[in-house]
């Protein structure tokens, strides 16, 4: 009896203990064999491609049905940052609980008439001066290391021929031609990367209206990985997340498959915008939005993961004809938020705003090119760095510090006629100044650097809107 009893205690206890230990061996197995799991914790634990934390600056590109009316309030219309945007264009004008919506619905009908449809600007939308070669050589020299193109925007027009988007893409409609592939293929004969953004969500499709797991599974999943597989491109930049938490979107599920199975699965980077729970929180970089994005902990250097402050040249993404020139930055304002972002650890994603027949703004063009300038002189002291971590605790006025190796950069945003007294620095091996031929004053005393610049005329200063002393082998 007890012989009996004995067997079926083992017969009833150790089968689901060694199941257990089985489904824990197989846990083990997915684990060692690389695979990264659809939960955040795994995905989470993914580094930062390499290539993209040396990059630094990138161009956003904003292009769609939106850039035919090209419009939408600025600053001065009393308008927040959002409101200005004019890629919003068809939600703005339907939406009656927006404070803007008045000021769209007069444009629209003032200029268009009441009953003109947004789908009907598809027959404008002709892209009949694109060329995407010289797009490619105004972005490489601007000195920009890679691209992010609007695939998809809220309004759901695809500039790619995707199945998903029958009779609602740039190839079936409007320009008939492959928008997103023909840029693709042209930035990266430069030497450069390239990516999409894409929103998850579409404000008016019907089925993600009437039913968010079917859109998922049946549009966004197989939209997604088609643009993933057609293209092999670096960088995946979502958006519009915020309707639902990443659970919705199966967010995980599609960045295992990405990070494990897809062609781009070793080199992609990915942000942040995954669900309404996410940002700053899970997936790749944290991205910031004209500032107003986790601010606090930007400002601060605090962001636990590396960060993209994306903006635009205007107060819009889409091409704002209702922009004047007192709405865009500066070049000089433009490399300064570029030295800033870089100094606190981050990158900068400028937007340009193509016009709906396919060429880049002058404005915008100038301003790149401007750009460009200063980074041809001033590149070292950006590209492949990092930030001084040991950077002085108080902010010295318009100085701001980079690091690569051994070597600190000091980037001066004024020029600094008095000086500059940095600690925190080893005695350098060799001081200079960034595309300046000639020696520097220095003097090292009591762990004190003294920097005294160089004195200079119109012929030999070395760039406009600032100026970098490299310190060699200044790192403690």
């Amino acid at each position: 009896m007890k012989k009996l009893l004995l067997f079926l205690f083992i017969l009833l206890y150790a089968v689901p203990f060694s199941s257990q230990a089985q489904k824990k061996s197989k846990t083990t197995q997915a684990t060692s064999t690389g695979k990264y799991q659809a939960n955040w914790a795994s995905i989470d634990s993914r580094p930062i491609p390499t290539w993209f934390e040396d990059a630094k600056f990138g161009i956003f590109i904003h292009w769609g049905l939106f850039s035919v009316p090209s419009w939408g309030p600025t600053p001065k219309d009393g308008a927040s940052i959002y409101d200005c945007y004019s890629e919003w264009y068809w939600y703005r004008l339907t939406d009656p609980n927006s404070k803007v919506n008045p000021l769209f619905v007069k444009y629209h009908t003032s200029t268009y008439g009441k009953d003109f449809r947004y789908q009907d600007f598809v027959k404008d939308f002709k892209a009949e001066f694109f060329k995407p070669d010289d797009w490619a050589s105004v972005i490489q020299d601007a000195g920009a290391k890679y691209v992010v193109l609007t695939s998809k925007h809220h309004e759901g027009f695809t500039l790619w021929p995707s199945a998903q988007a029958w009779n609602w893409n740039a190839v079936d409609v409007g320009p008939h031609r492959d928008l997103a592939g023909d840029l693709i293929k042209s930035v990266k004969s430069k030497g450069l990367r390239m990516g999409y953004y894409y929103s998850l969500y579409e404000w008016f499709n019907p089925l993600y209206k009437a039913d968010v797991n079917r859109y998922v599974d049946e549009h966004m999943l197989p939209q997604l990985k088609d643009l993933v597989t057609r293209y092999n491109p670096d960088i995946v930049w979502t958006d519009g997340e915020w309707d639902h938490p990443s659970e919705t979107w199966k967010s995980t599920e599609f960045l295992a498959w990405l990070y494990n199975d897809s062609p781009v699965k070793n080199d992609v980077v990915v942000n942040d915008r995954w669900g309404k729970e996410t940002r700053s929180k899970h997936g790749g970089i944290y991205t910031t939005e004209y500032d107003l994005v986790h601010e606090k902990a930007q400002t601060e250097g605090s962001l636990p993961r590396y960060w993209e402050e994306c903006r635009g040249i205007g107060s819009s993404f889409g091409y704002n004809r209702n922009e004047n020139l007192e709405d865009y930055s500066s070049a000089e304002q433009l490399v300064h938020i570029l030295i800033d972002k870089v100094s606190r650890g981050g990158s900068l994603l400028l937007n340009i705003g193509p016009t709906a027949d396919g060429r880049i703004p002058v404005i915008m063009q100038q301003r790149l090119k401007e750009m460009g300038q200063w980074l041809k002189v001033n590149g070292e002291a950006i590209y492949g760095t990092r930030m001084w971590t040991a950077a002085p605790a108080k902010k010295i006025p318009d100085v701001f510090f980079t690091a690569k190796g051994k070597d600190v950069y000091v980037i001066c945003t004024k020029w600094p006629e008095n000086g500059i007294e940095l600690e925190g620095v080893a005695l350098p091996s060799k001081i200079t100044m960034l595309g300046y031929t000639g020696p520097v004053k220095a003097a090292f005393q009591n762990n004190k650097l003294m920097l005294t610049p160089p004195v200079v005329s119109p012929a030999t200063v070395p760039c406009d809107y600032a100026w970098t002393f490299k310190l060699e082998n200044a790192v403690k």
